[in-house]
């Protein structure tokens, strides 16, 4: 069974603690198995989580055998990360361990020296901190989350959600991880990056909201949809339409539905075996080729790459 270890230092902050805890836990496979064994393994017995003190009953020898290692955030950038901790985490990775950090986790991956080269992302209050601590780190403020293959990084607070499911997505396909995203009463994929949480832009004045628009966009992904079809549905106009979109996802809304079409794609690679002539023209792209290029361009792999390395994460597990 896939371990995930979950790494408590002193300052741990408790919810980024319990996230992987709860949704690794949660991940039921196809006959009821428990998809993951999560073991919380603290640098020492007992570790100071703020509020209250945790007693652990794994210690770091456990990152030694873990399939999947998290490091949640810790409340103080400033405090000295324990040397036996960095030891234990690039011991784990050079034996092959994927490395995820959550929020101001990314503090201490970046210590070890393994994310040197790559991107990463942490909460967006801290992204120029890391970035001037870490200038070999190419850090992305706006993102949710940063997948570098064996390295992983999010943002702060939810953002370690989006990425939890991510990969239990990449281990066990977009069903057992739609079914965790539901038990964490989360969407599997959300849309728009850290902007739209920085800027907090005053409330329309009518108090109105996407959400309603948002449904109606899904429901015709296949649709040959303008921007002025859907500011017309919306009743706004076209500029309105942008802004309220900008303000609330983060990103355009011909973006966002290239973004829609693109997610909706991947779950029909994942669960059908559907030509990718059939999959463009039910989400809604003019052309197999306009599919490819645009697909390429969100998940920078290929329809039929995807597919490949879906199932064969479902055969394996």
């Amino acid at each position: 069974m896939h371990v995930v270890a979950i790494v408590a230092m002193n300052g741990v902050v408790p919810f980024d603690l319990s996230i992987p805890c709860e949704v690794f836990q949660r991940v039921r496979l196809p006959g009821g198995r428990a998809g993951y064994q999560v073991r919380v393994c603290g640098v020492t017995p007992e570790v100071s989580a703020g509020a209250f003190t945790l007693r652990t009953h794994s210690g770091l020898e456990e990152l030694a055998r873990a399939d999947t290692l998290v490091l949640p955030g810790v409340a103080d950038l400033n405090a000295p990360i324990p040397e036996e901790l960095l030891r234990a985490v690039r011991s784990a990775a050079a034996k092959g361990a994927r490395v995820a950090s959550i929020c101001s986790g990314a503090f201490l991956l970046a210590a070890t020296g393994l994310l040197d080269g790559r991107r990463a992302t942490t909460h967006w209050l801290a992204t120029d901190e890391l970035a001037r601590r870490h200038p070999e780190i190419q850090v992305d403020p706006d993102v949710l989350y940063v997948d570098e293959g064996q390295f992983l990084t999010s943002a702060g607070a939810a953002a370690g959600l989006d990425l939890c499911l991510h990969m239990v997505r990449l281990d066990h396909g977009a069903t057992v991880a739609a079914d965790a995203a539901r038990l964490a009463v989360m969407p599997l994929e959300r849309d728009g990056g850290q902007s739209q949480f920085i800027v907090h832009a005053p409330p329309a004045p009518d108090g109105s909201s996407l959400e309603p628009l948002l449904r109606w966009l899904e429901e015709r992904l296949h649709e040959p949809l303008r921007l002025e079809d859907i500011a017309r549905h919306a009743a706004l106009s076209v500029r309105t339409l942008n802004r309220r979109f900008r303000e609330q996802m983060g990103t355009t809304p011909l973006q966002w539905l290239l973004r829609a079409r693109v997610r909706r794609a991947q779950q029909l690679l994942e669960t059908t075996g559907h030509s990718v002539e059939v999959i463009a023209e039910r989400v809604g792209f003019g052309s197999a080729t306009a599919f490819r290029e645009h697909f390429q361009r969100f998940v920078t792999t290929s329809p039929q790459a995807y597919r490949r390395s879906f199932r064969s994460a479902q055969v394996s597990h």
